[in-house]
Order: C-alpha cells, then sequence, then structure tokens
C-alpha cells in the first residue's frame, strides 16, 4: 500500500483554490495538506497545515514548502492587481517561484492553473504572461508537470467582477451552443477544474501534461 503523501496548495482561497481544498482534505491520498498564502484561512481541520508568507520573498519560507504534489491556484486580474506589472509578478513570478522552490525539495508533481489561449508568442498580454509562465514551470525537475487550460470559470467568487459576472451570465444562456468544436470555449465551473487536478494527480504518471478545457468537462 503506498504511503499517504503531504499536498501544497497555494491560492486556496481564490474560486479554483477553494474547491481544489477541500477535495485535497477529504482525499485518503494525501495525509498532510499544507495551504501557503498571505493570510491565515478561516478553516480547521486535523490535516491542515496553514503557512503565512510573504510571496515577494517566498525564499525564506522555503522549508515550510515540502510536499509531494504541489497545487497552484494563484492568480489575478490586471484590474485587480492595479497594473501589467504586478499581474504579473502574481501570474508569473509568484508561480515560477513557487516552483522552483518545492522542486528542489523534490516535489514529484506540479499542478498549475493557466488558460485558454495560454501562448508565449501571443500579443494579448494576459495569454502571453501565462504562456511564459508555462515554459518556465515545463522546464523544472518535477516528474509530472500538469497545466489546466480553463476557459471562462464559473462559480461563486468573493469579490465580484462584473465584467466576469456579465460573461457568466452570458455563458451560461448560451451553453447550448458550446458543442463541437467549440466545447473548449464553454465555460467550466470551478470546482470541475479542482476535479480535475485531483484525477490527474492520482494517475502519478509522468512528462509534461496539459489538460484542455474540454478535456477538463468530463468532470462536470
Amino acid at each position: 500500500m503506498v504511503s499517504p503523501k503531504a499536498a501544497l496548495i497555494a491560492g486556496a482561497s481564490g474560486l479554483v483554490g477553494s474547491h481544489c481544498l477541500q477535495l485535497l482534505l477529504q482525499s485518503p491520498r494525501y495525509s498532510k495538506v499544507i495551504a501557503v498564502g498571505r493570510t491565515r484561512l478561516n478553516l480547521e481541520h486535523p490535516k491542515l497545515q496553514q503557512v503565512i508568507v510573504d510571496f515577494n520573498d517566498l525564499e525564506k519560507h522555503r522549508h515550510s514548502l515540502i510536499a509531494d504534489d504541489v497545487f497552484c491556484c494563484l492568480g489575478t486580474t490586471i484590474k485587480k492587481a492595479g497594473s501589467k506589472e504586478n499581474f504579473r509578478k502574481v501570474d508569473y513570478t509568484y508561480v515560477v517561484n513557487l516552483a522552483k522552490i518545492t522542486s528542489t525539495h523534490f516535489a514529484t508533481q506540479f499542478l498549475v492553473v493557466s488558460a485558454l489561449g495560454a501562448d508565449i508568442h501571443s500579443r494579448i498580454f494576459y495569454n502571453h504572461v501565462k504562456g511564459e509562465m508555462e515554459e518556465a514551470v515545463k522546464k523544472l525537475p518535477f516528474t509530472a508537470v500538469h497545466i489546466f487550460q480553463p476557459s471562462l470559470l464559473l462559480g461563486d467568487r468573493q469579490e465580484v467582477r462584473f465584467g466576469e459576472k456579465a460573461a457568466e451570465t452570458l455563458m451560461k444562456a448560451t451553453s447550448f451552443l458550446f458543442n463541437g468544436p467549440l466545447r473548449k470555449y464553454k465555460g467550466i465551473h470551478a470546482g470541475t477544474v479542482a476535479k480535475a487536478m485531483l484525477e490527474a494527480a492520482k494517475q502519478d504518471g509522468g512528462g509534461v501534461l496539459v489538460h484542455p478545457n474540454e478535456q477538463m468537462l468530463q468532470y462536470a
């Protein structure tokens, strides 16, 4: 029998991360779940260990970031970040630094939420940064790197993003149109992405695996 593992999750207060955290705590695969964040979560659980960090100086916390499987759900928007520079800091720098540090502690798998359209060659800033992040983590010495590329994320957010809320409402009303070749653009619930992440981790595979939106929808 395989011994229970330790999981680490960053971004557990976010839309995908909150669902992912609950699944990790429920999973018999993990005996310990390390939640890494800037503030303490209002949650207690026998498996849960919370590590409060400054993501601008993650290196000083490296000895608290030891786990087998790393789930990275960090992400923001340019509007919320306040500038392109701050957006890149969260969606590229924080993610890549977490990956580098955990890889040096021999973490086996790195599972990260990216986005549909991520492409290092894209002229769209958001997609370009996501593409840069993907290329950076692919090069690190994990046994497996899993990259999840959801379309518009659906679910209840802690903060209201009016543009995204309007898009979500429209996406739900027209979801019947997103079949066949258009299925990859269909909105996806954050909980479905989280399920896809846990299922991928359980395979204990190797290499770089990209999980497109239409593939993740099977867990809806």
